[in-house]
């Protein structure tokens, strides 16, 4: 559900299995010289202690690699799925932002509009008035609105069911962190309101808008907006598990419903269809190019040298150069990766949410890894 932007600023042991990809590296080739992603994952699982880590790994030449370390299911042993589906968090946010975007290209929303033009009076509180609020401000998170994700209990979020109308009043019941266009500030809110004004706007659902206008225009076969009440992960997937403390017991979390995370982190898919998604968002197949170039537009998130774009993230990479996506969290399933402008991508997907963020720098590590490889 949330991208743990804040502690992601801070930095931007079952045998590994290398999957049935497009293209796997040769066996000779891997015992001369350790595919360093594969270590990356290994050392996840051994040395941090995340239940499996899946990665899936696009070249500039198109190659693609599927690895996996530890297991799938702590109970049984059984191994992780190659390309399991796992739930992506807020890499809902850029599917929801892209949605928005193309409804500007369409004429029917204006991104320096106040919100109050699409959901007149809803956005009310102390110090808070959607008349000062841009949707821009939603979609690069500068509005200054709270984070509702703060006012929830997350050992509830597995059975609970909750309206968007509900995430909205959690948020409106604080106080705003900084004045509307101020400066960057992550908020899960801002995203709430982005899917109101798109069913607004467009009169359907937000999973349905999504799904017409991004899955299956660009063939992601594998993902998917879980619609009300549904818990399960539908194709082979991790198992996904939460601790209450750092040193805790392992609890199941792979079936919860998801709606607290909704228009900003509800979605389930693979690290093949996130590749696909970045690498066809930058290559324009998905946005007309004003729209593109006003996303990857963006204000600085901090000294981290990341840029917040309207949607999505640049983070810089080791080797030079940036790359572009967004993360996401939610109990059970943490997820990093994106695109480079060069055909490269990669997502990397651990089945907990890390307690420690050194662990959340050592997923991001091999992300840079397999990017600059």
């Amino acid at each position: 559900m949330r991208q743990r932007i804040r502690r992601t600023a801070l930095a931007l042991s079952a045998a590994l299995v290398v999957g049935a990809g497009v293209l796997a590296a040769p066996a000779a080739s891997a015992a001369d010289r350790p595919d360093p992603v594969r270590q990356g994952l290994d050392a996840l699982v051994r040395a941090d202690g995340v239940p499996a880590a899946l990665a899936t790994v696009r070249d500039r030449d198109g190659r693609v690699r599927h690895f996996t370390a530890g297991v799938g299911d702590v109970a049984t042993g059984a191994k992780a799925p190659v390309d399991g589906q796992v739930r992506i968090g807020s890499n809902t946010k850029t599917f929801t932002a892209v949605v928005v975007l193309q409804l500007v290209g369409e004429g029917k929303v204006d991104l320096d509009a106040p919100v109050d033009t699409y959901l007149p009076g809803l956005v009310r509180g102390e110090g808070i008035d959607g008349r000062s609020i841009t949707v821009r401000q939603l979609l690069q998170h500068t509005s200054g609105l709270a984070d509702y994700e703060g006012a929830l209990d997350e050992a509830s979020l597995r059975e609970r069911y909750f309206e968007p109308r509900e995430l909205l009043d959690l948020a409106l019941g604080q106080k705003p962190v900084s004045a509307p266009g101020e400066k960057f500030g992550y908020s899960s809110t801002n995203y709430v309101l982005a899917g109101l004004i798109v069913q607004k706007v467009t009169g359907r659902p937000i999973g349905e808008e999504i799904d017409r206008r991004v899955v299956r225009r660009i063939g992601l076969r594998h993902t998917y907006f879980p619609a009300a009440g549904d818990r399960t992960i539908r194709e082979p997937h991790p198992h996904g598990y939460r601790r209450d403390t750092a040193d805790g017991p392992l609890q199941d979390f792979t079936e919860m419903d998801p709606s607290a995370g909704w228009a900003a982190g509800q979605m389930i898919s693979t690290g093949s269809d996130l590749n696909r998604f970045y690498s066809a968002l930058l290559a324009g197949r998905l946005l007309p190019p004003a729209q593109l170039a006003r996303m990857r537009t963006t204000v600085p998130v901090g000294d981290t040298g990341m840029g917040a774009g309207l949607g999505i993230f640049s983070r810089p990479l080791s080797c030079g150069g940036v790359y572009w996506g967004h993360g996401g969290d939610i109990p059970g399933y943490e997820t990093r990766g994106g695109a480079t402008d060069d055909g490269r991508a990669v997502t990397v997907a651990v089945t907990t949410v890390p307690a420690d963020d050194a662990v959340t720098r050592h997923v991001e590590d091999v992300v840079d890894t397999a990017l600059c490889r």
